[in-house]
C-alpha cells in the first residue's frame, strides 16, 4: 500500500489564526471544527483554497492572466502537498433537487462534454462496443429486415428541444419536402406551420415512402444517401404496419442486434434534459408513489365512518356525493366494509377512470 500523501501547512496567519502548522490527509474527507471566531473558514478558505488557486492561475499564459487579475499570496510560510482546488460558497444553495456539488462547481458540465466526445458507445443489449456501418451495410439490413414491407425513411432533425420551428418547416419545404413528422405523427407541411414554443419536441423529415425489395434497391440506395445528408448522418425506418422506429447511422450500432445510437452530445448525459433524464423520476432520483396502507388504514371500516383516512367520516360535501353516485353505479353502500367494496369501485375511487358520473345537485 503507498503512503499517505498530506497537505502540509506551515506557519498559517491569516486573520484569526496564530502561526499555525497543520497536516491534512490527502484523499480523505476531512472535518474542520471548532468555536466560531477560531479561524476554520480562515484555515479552509483563505489559506489553502487561495494559495491551489493562485497556484493554478500561475499556471496561465501570461495573456489569460490579465482578464483575471492578479492574487495575493496567504498569509503562510509554506503548503506542500496542494493540488488545483474548488471550493463551494458558504452561502444557502437553492434547495432545488436539480442543485448537486457536480451543478453548483460546475464539474458536471465538464463531465458532460467528456463522456460526449472522449467515450466509447456499448450496446445495452449484447455489451459490444459500438460500430460504425457504411451506407451498403445500412442498406442491406434494411433490405433484410423489411422485404416484402412498405416504409417510410425519415432523417432526424430536432430531438427533446423547445421551440416553435416555423423557420424550420419553411426551410424543409423549399428543399422539396412535403411531409415531416413531428412528436411521433406524420404530417403534410403547410404554410405558416409552428409548434408549441414552450414544449419539447421531437421532429423527422420524411425523405420517402417506399416497399422493400430488390427491385427498389437503387431508390432505396438514393434514399439512404439524402436521409444520411439531411439527418446529420442518422436516419430512422418506420414500417408502416408497426409504426415501431429503428434508427440507422454511420455512427454508432450494435453489431449484433443492429440498434443504433444517435451521437452522443452534453445533454444526452444531464438528467436536467429530457433527452438524458430517466423516464420513470425524471431525472431526480426519487419517486413519489402513495402508500395505500395509510389511506386506507383498516379496510374493515366503512367509507363512511372514516375508512379513507384522507376523507374522514361521512359529511354533506362534494366529495361525498361523488362517492354515493359511484356507489349507486357499482351497487355498494358507503356503510358496506372498504373490503367488500368491488374492486373496479375502488380502482375509480382511488385513481379515477375514464367514465363519466352525474351527481345530482340538490
Amino acid at each position: 500500500m503507498k503512503d499517505q500523501e498530506y497537505i502540509e501547512v506551515y506557519g498559517a496567519r491569516a486573520h484569526n489564526l496564530k502561526n499555525i502548522d497543520v497536516k491534512i490527509p490527502r484523499e480523505k474527507l476531512v472535518v474542520i471544527t471548532g468555536l466560531s471566531g477560531s479561524g476554520k473558514s480562515s484555515l479552509a478558505f483563505d489559506t489553502i483554497y487561495a494559495e491551489g488557486q493562485r497556484r493554478y492561475i500561475e499556471t496561465f499564459s501570461a495573456y489569460a492572466r490579465q482578464f483575471l487579475g492578479g492574487l495575493e499570496r496567504p498569509d503562510v510560510d509554506k503548503i506542500e502537498g496542494l493540488s488545483p482546488v474548488i471550493s463551494i460558497e458558504q452561502k444557502t444553495t437553492n434547495k432545488s433537487p436539480r442543485s448537486t456539488v457536480g451543478t453548483i462547481t460546475e464539474i458536471y458540465d465538464f463531465l458532460r462534454l467528456l463522456y460526449a466526445r472522449a467515450a466509447d458507445a456499448y450496446s445495452y443489449n449484447t455489451d459490444e462496443k459500438m460500430v460504425r456501418y457504411s451506407d451498403e451495410q445500412i442498406k442491406d439490413l434494411i433490405l433484410k429486415e423489411y422485404q416484402g414491407k412498405k416504409i417510410a425513411v425519415l432523417a432526424p432533425l430536432i430531438k427533446s428541444r423547445k421551440g416553435h420551428y416555423r423557420e424550420l418547416f419553411e426551410q424543409v419545404a423549399k428543399q422539396g419536402f412535403v411531409r415531416v413528422r413531428v412528436d411521433g405523427e406524420i404530417k403534410e407541411i403547410t404554410k405558416g406551420m409552428k409548434l408549441d414554443r414552450y414544449k419539447t419536441h421531437d421532429i423527422e423529415v420524411v425523405i420517402d415512402r417506399l416497399a422493400v425489395n430488390y427491385t427498389a434497391e437503387k431508390r432505396l440506395e438514393e434514399t439512404i444517401k439524402t436521409a444520411l445528408y439531411t439527418g446529420d448522418n442518422i436516419l430512422m425506418v418506420i414500417a408502416v404496419d408497426t409504426e415501431k422506429p429503428r434508427y440507422f447511422s454511420r455512427e454508432l450500432m450494435c453489431p449484433t442486434t443492429g440498434i443504433a445510437y444517435p451521437n452522443p452530445e452534453p445533454n444526452t448525459f444531464s438528467f436536467n434534459s429530457p433527452k438524458g433524464a430517466c423516464s420513470k423520476c425524471n431525472g431526480l432520483g426519487t419517486i413519489h408513489e402513495i402508500n395505500i396502507q395509510k389511506v386506507i388504514p383498516d379496510p374493515s371500516i366503512s367509507i363512511k365512518n372514516g375508512g379513507i383516512a384522507p376523507l374522514g367520516e361521512q359529511k354533506n360535501s362534494w366529495i361525498f356525493k361523488q362517492l354515493e353516485t359511484i356507489a349507486n353505479r357499482y351497487a355498494f353502500q358507503l356503510t358496506d366494509p372498504i373490503q367488500g367494496i368491488p374492486k373496479e369501485a375502488l380502482e375509480v375511487i382511488l385513481n379515477g377512470g375514464k367514465e363519466s358520473f352525474s351527481v345530482a345537485q340538490k
